[in-house]
């Protein structure tokens, strides 16, 4: 896997600049950091002889930095899931202060350091996110086993994932939400996790989800909340520039951050490129791709969604509005799939609109391009979307 993919992901540290990476677990930091930073000091947290002693004395991490000669501290140090001891902080803190040290401070969730009061350096290092793998870092892609698989490293590339993604899903549960003391009610996150799976992608209905967990809806959005900050999933919330009456304006959408893990809580299987479920899955997959291109990139645009009681929506719109994008998993386009993206133009006048689908070959219906997924993402890639 090492010689195969290469990451879109590019950590370049001027002199005496620190940063986080942050990402769900298994989407390949430690790997990319054995790559990228092969000559680095490394601490990881993982190993319980390290977490024991420095968590009992944290002074331990100074004193063994400094005893190490300069031409090794003059690389980023990198300590790999930090956010197990947040009281080590204040000690990097010193040493990026006082010694011109630089870190790079992996971890799954910042979550922990900021409920445990943990120093997060004060914008003295740079914020980094490792995502799933992107169409741009595999060759010979499969949108089949991309959708039932995932696209977390290690499950792309087995032939099948089921039993990955059930302990995936489990050992989560487990080590990231309750070892870290997220949250107390076992039983209620996990019926909140089955929850997500046949309300991922759709509007969120809190009332409902919490007559289903047992819990009120103020714990649900805390669940939701704990979901993002772990970096498993992402809120888009509507579009609201000039909103009328007839349009929804405040529940948002929620979005694993991996469509294997979505369709294993959903107990989805896709046999084919077709259908309901094939649709969902699809949609998912190509927003993941625009927030991947979004966050590697570093641009600032916001991603949200239209949608109007009566039930007209379009998938995705960027940029406050400057691009609308639909999703259709069909492979065939017709004018009826472009009603609600021509709405959306008559009220906002987009500078583009695009219908994503498995057709074979581009063409334009009046201002409204039609790609196929392959163009549309060579093209978001290229920067030819936003």
């Amino acid at each position: 896997m090492k010689k195969l993919i290469k990451r879109v992901l590019n950590i370049e540290l001027p002199l005496g600049q620190s940063a986080f990476l942050w990402g769900a677990r298994k989407t390949g930091k430690t790997t990319f950091l054995k790559q990228n930073f092969a000559d680095s000091i490394r601490y990881d947290f993982l190993k319980t002889d390290l977490f024991i002693d420095i968590s009992k004395k944290p002074a331990l991490l100074r004193e063994e930095l400094l005893a190490q000669p300069t031409e090794k501290t003059s690389k980023p140090i990198i300590l790999d899931e930090v956010q197990k001891v947040p009281m080590l902080l204040d000690e990097i803190h010193w040493l990026i202060e006082n010694k011109g040290f630089n870190f790079i401070l992996c971890g799954s969730s910042a979550r922990k350091l900021k409920r445990g009061h943990g120093n997060l350096l004060g914008g003295r290092a740079w914020r980094y996110q490792m995502l799933p793998l992107t169409t741009f870092e595999i060759q010979d892609f499969n949108l089949l086993k991309a959708l039932n698989n995932g696209l977390i490293p290690s499950h792309y590339l087995l032939e099948n994932s089921r039993k990955s993604l059930k302990a995936y899903v489990v050992d989560y549960l487990k080590e990231e939400i309750f070892d870290e003391g997220l949250t107390r009610n076992i039983a209620a996150f996990s019926n909140f996790l089955d929850a997500v799976g046949y309300s991922h992608g759709e509007l969120i209905n809190y009332t409902n989800i919490s007559r289903d967990c047992g819990v009120d809806a103020k714990s649900v959005k805390e669940y939701f909340q704990i979901l993002q900050d772990t970096m498993l999933g992402t809120l888009v919330f509507p579009f609201k520039k000039r909103q009328g009456r007839q349009v929804i304006t405040k529940a948002p959408k929620f979005y694993l951050f991996d469509v294997g893990v979505a369709g294993y809580l959903s107990k989805r299987v896709i046999m084919e490129e077709k259908g309901a479920e094939f649709g969902k899955a699809f949609e998912h997959f190509i927003f993941m791709e625009i927030l991947a291109y979004k966050t590697y990139l570093d641009m600032d645009f916001n991603i949200n969604f239209w949608r109007t009681k009566a039930g007209q929506e379009v998938d995705f719109v960027l940029g406050d509005g400057a691009v609308a994008i639909e999703i259709k998993g069909n492979k065939k386009i017709d004018k009826t799939d472009l009603k609600h993206l021509i709405s959306f133009s008559q009220n906002y006048s987009p500078k583009k609109c695009f219908l994503v689908c498995n057709e074979k070959r581009k063409r334009l219906m009046g201002n409204i391009l039609i790609l196929p997924y392959k163009t549309f993402l060579k093209k978001l890639w290229n920067g030819e979307i936003i």
